[in-house]
């Protein structure tokens, strides 16, 4: 499978927050409003400002040890986003999904579709509405990929926890470095690998790391939906015969 892929190696993340910077400074978005919720982790979701987040989990095992997991959430770049037929079943052209890098990239004419539905449909829980209406998310750094440079949050990850390349490489590399840790951590595994472009390696259960570490399966596109996008191409070939 041609294109790129992000490598998101949890044992190496050390929650420094310098992706999560890099993402915003690149994209020039704000600050977030943030807020004591009694976690490191801020601010508390994604938002229309953040595009990835170092999200904190902690919690006590058995033994009464804590235990602190890390998980630098984002678009996965799904394969087959279903987030784009959510968005296309209103407006056409809304959603680039770039055949070179397998990018999926939102426009400005996502403002023409319905964000409650684009939201339900992943099963990630990534889209978020911005102030002017317009639907957004990680854009894979598209504009720096395109000139051969790495993505923000990549470039300046100083462990080795974020990595980014073409595909069939980093699949090695991921397979590579989970046979490693299993040794260690013999629950180890790779999430829905073979279904995006963002993979993560997690050394416990994905939902100790995040609710949506894992694809839910709650998410997709509903009957009404699909049916929008199955009567759409009938719906404008029969507005292209009307009169005026």
């Amino acid at each position: 499978m041609a294109g790129k892929s992000f490598f998101i190696d949890t044992t190496r993340c050390t929650a420094c927050r310098g992706c999560q910077i890099a993402c915003k400074n690149w994209n020039q978005n704000g600050a977030s409003m943030t807020k004591n919720t009694g976690s490191h982790q801020n601010p508390p979701d994604l938002d229309a400002q953040t595009y990835k987040l170092v999200r904190f989990s902690e919690s006590v095992d058995k033994n009464g040890k804590l235990a602190w997991y890390f998980f630098a959430d984002q678009c996965r770049h799904c394969i087959e986003p279903p987030c784009k037929d959510a968005i296309e079943a209103y407006v056409e052209g809304a959603v680039i999904h770039d055949e070179k890098t397998g990018a999926v990239v939102y426009t400005d004419k996502t403002r023409e579709a319905n964000f409650d539905e684009v939201k339900d449909s992943c099963p990630y829980n990534i889209p978020r509405l911005s102030e002017d209406g317009r639907i957004v998310k990680c854009t894979m750094c598209f504009d720096r990929v395109s000139a051969g440079l790495l993505p923000a949050c990549v470039k300046v990850c100083p462990t080795g926890a974020m990595n980014f390349g073409d595909r069939e490489e980093i699949m090695a590399m991921a397979n590579k470095r989970l046979e490693v840790v299993k040794a260690k951590f013999p629950n180890a595994q790779l999430l829905d690998a073979d279904e995006i472009r963002t993979i993560y390696l997690v050394v416990d259960d994905p939902k100790a790391y995040h609710d949506f570490a894992i694809a839910s399966a709650a998410s997709g596109i509903g009957r009404k939906l699909a049916m929008r996008r199955m009567t759409k191409p009938a719906s404008r070939a029969l507005r292209a015969m009307l009169p005026g």
